[in-house]
């Protein structure tokens, strides 16, 4: 069994893990336990609920996210750079989840968010809380790219809402299809919807 000391982190990395791969109201608290090696005791000691659980698991796993944001994002590559490299972070995981359980995931986030939004009115606001965190990288991406000449000008609020949305919607068509290939076009689907203008000559 994990230490106490640890304990709470099992669960909240167990959460995240089983939520993901397969869905909030199929994973029971009994199978987070066993998951994290943690007992059912020690679980409604530190969450009242699964709800609970789900909640901070998510907020636990933006805050590693945000670690691999803040790099991909970084104002030390030009503001297209980080697109493409933000697409390369979302193959990334992709592919790591796929060779970890066998199969496409998608996003984490909106598979969640989906499934409880009528249902859990606070899951529902972690998700949307989550999705605006990543915008706001997005959102400023797009902004640099416009004034800096690199992109068609627009309203970087709808162009990152709009890229947000587009790699949502291949993420899920991928879980769907169980396809890593339907990522194939990412960067050139988020160049062409971001307005990315060709090199100067």
């Amino acid at each position: 069994m994990a230490r106490p000391s640890d304990s709470r982190q099992r669960l909240l990395d167990a959460a995240l893990d089983l939520i993901w791969t397969q869905s909030f109201e199929g994973v029971s608290v009994d199978q987070i336990c066993e998951r994290a090696g943690v007992n059912k005791g020690s679980f409604y000691h530190f969450f009242p609920s699964k709800s609970e659980l789900a909640v901070a698991a998510y907020e636990a796993g933006w805050q590693e996210w945000k670690l691999q944001y803040d790099a991909v994002f970084s104002l030390q590559s030009t503001p297209v750079q980080r697109l493409m490299d933000w697409c390369g972070l979302i193959r990334k995981h992709q592919q790591e989840i796929a060779a970890k359980y066998g199969r496409i995931c998608g996003c984490p986030i909106s598979s969640i968010g989906t499934e409880m939004a009528g249902i859990d009115e606070r899951l529902r606001h972690v998700c949307e809380d989550i999705f605006q965190r990543d915008l706001r990288y997005l959102e400023s991406t797009v902004r640099e790219a416009q004034s800096s000449g690199l992109a068609a000008q627009g309203d970087p609020h709808q162009v990152a809402s709009s890229l947000q949305a587009l790699t949502i919607g291949m993420l899920q068509q991928a879980r769907i299809r169980n396809d890593l290939a339907v990522l194939d076009p990412l960067e050139e689907s988020v160049r062409r919807l971001g307005g990315i203008l060709p090199p100067s000559r």
